[in-house]
């Protein structure tokens, strides 16, 4: 029987849970997944997904404990849980991990604590976070807990890209540095480029991509991260689904000083900006119905986009020196054939062509989409970072 990794991304309000064969390939399915949410409400929902079969229950979930407990009955109520699967470890996504992590860690009690101690830097996330990893080592005490950490792949990044040119003294005192985030999916990608061109990973300079509804970009040179476009927070960078991306800091002041609560302007910038502020949605297979239809809002949005993309493509390139590849991923990275072509478009002159045919082929697996003559290899790989998580966790089972 296959060893299952069971990794979990526990959020304020809702537990993501996948049973992952760690041996598996990228583009093959969890062997389960599940979603509990409205957990604290009275119509809390589980979903499970397994063989092509999706059950849903709703029920009250009164906190994360319960709605744990509950899907790992749902599992073996259906013969894909604990009782019935050998889960060998558990991996849990950490979003932050300050300037203490920059790999894996061994769950004990002083990880717990040292990842509480870094919740100023996450107050949203880290301290779900900590929720899940102290329910699921309660109800699964005897194998190993392995914290993977957002922001761990982008510790190799030199001062000057890290650090801001703020006050050092206020920079030391309140942690105030780039950290970047998506770090497990911009490592999983980058590993597969040397495969891909068929090179030694030292040898290859690169630029990932990671475009979800949030985004981000990494200069990869000998497969270190030389920057990112997240910061502090997962706020900066790319223009994204509800988020700003880069803003001058100037306009919070503005709005700040015309009537609006820090509270108020958090939210407009994290939850009501980006393609959702400018064109009303964030969903990029409506927002190109909208522009089917010639909604001007829509094409203003996609331009933004498309814009930003590019202008940290030519920056990031400068910065590598010499380019090798150029990997789009996450869900509009890996499908949306129109931001993949533009944000490529006339950059013959520094070695980036792309086949269209090739752009348009599905997303079923890594693939080149440039065109024979293009110096700089463009590709669309999947990203799996629950996989990533279920490698890394099966690394600590003796």
């Amino acid at each position: 029987m296959s060893r299952h990794v069971l990794v979990l991304n526990s959020g304020s309000s809702s537990i993501k849970f996948q049973l992952v064969d760690p041996e598996k390939d990228s583009t093959q399915p969890p062997y389960v997944s599940g979603l509990v949410e409205r957990i604290g409400e009275e119509d809390g929902i589980i979903n499970l997904k397994f063989s092509g079969q999706k059950i849903e229950i709703t029920e009250p979930i009164a906190d994360h404990a319960s709605g744990l407990d509950r899907a790992f009955e749902l599992m073996d109520e259906h013969g894909v849980g604990p009782e019935s699967v050998d889960i060998a470890a558990v991996g849990h996504r950490v979003v932050h991990g300050g300037r203490l992590f920059s790999g894996p860690e061994l769950i004990t009690d002083e990880i717990v604590g040292m990842i509480r101690d870094l919740i100023p830097l996450a107050p949203l996330h880290n301290p779900a976070n900590i929720v899940g990893i102290e329910e699921s080592r309660k109800l699964l005490p005897d194998v190993p807990h392995v914290a993977v950490f957002d922001t761990g792949f982008f510790h190799t990044m030199p001062p000057a890209a890290a650090l801001y040119p703020l006050n050092a003294e206020v920079a030391s005192k309140f942690d105030i540095r780039r950290y970047g985030f998506h770090g497990t999916s911009h490592e999983f990608v980058s590993k597969q480029v040397p495969d891909l061109l068929n090179k030694p990973a030292e040898e290859i300079n690169q630029i990932t991509l990671h475009l979800g509804n949030g985004a981000s970009c990494a200069a990869i040179r000998g497969g270190q991260a030389v920057d990112t476009s997240m910061g502090l927070t997962p706020l900066a960078g790319l223009m994204m689904g509800t988020r700003t991306g880069d803003i001058d800091p100037g306009v919070i002041f503005h709005l700040y000083r015309n009537g609006m609560s820090i509270d108020e302007i958090d939210n407009l910038c994290n939850r009501q900006s980006g393609l959702k502020g400018v064109s009303g949605v964030n969903d990029f297979r409506v927002l190109q119905e909208r522009m089917d239809d010639h909604d001007p809002d829509a094409w203003a949005a996609y331009q933004m986009y498309v814009h930003q993309l590019r202008r940290y493509i030519g920056s990031y390139m400068l910065i590598l020196g010499r380019l090798d590849a150029i990997t789009f991923t996450a869900g509009v990275g890996e499908n949306h054939v129109g931001i993949r072509r533009d944000s490529m478009a006339e950059l013959e002159n520094f070695g980036i062509k792309i086949d269209d045919e090739r752009n348009s082929q599905p997303n079923d697996g890594p693939r080149l989409i440039s065109a024979d003559d293009s110096k700089v290899k463009v590709f669309v790989v999947p990203t799996n970072e629950e996989l990533a998580i279920a490698r890394y966790a099966m690394s600590f089972v003796d």
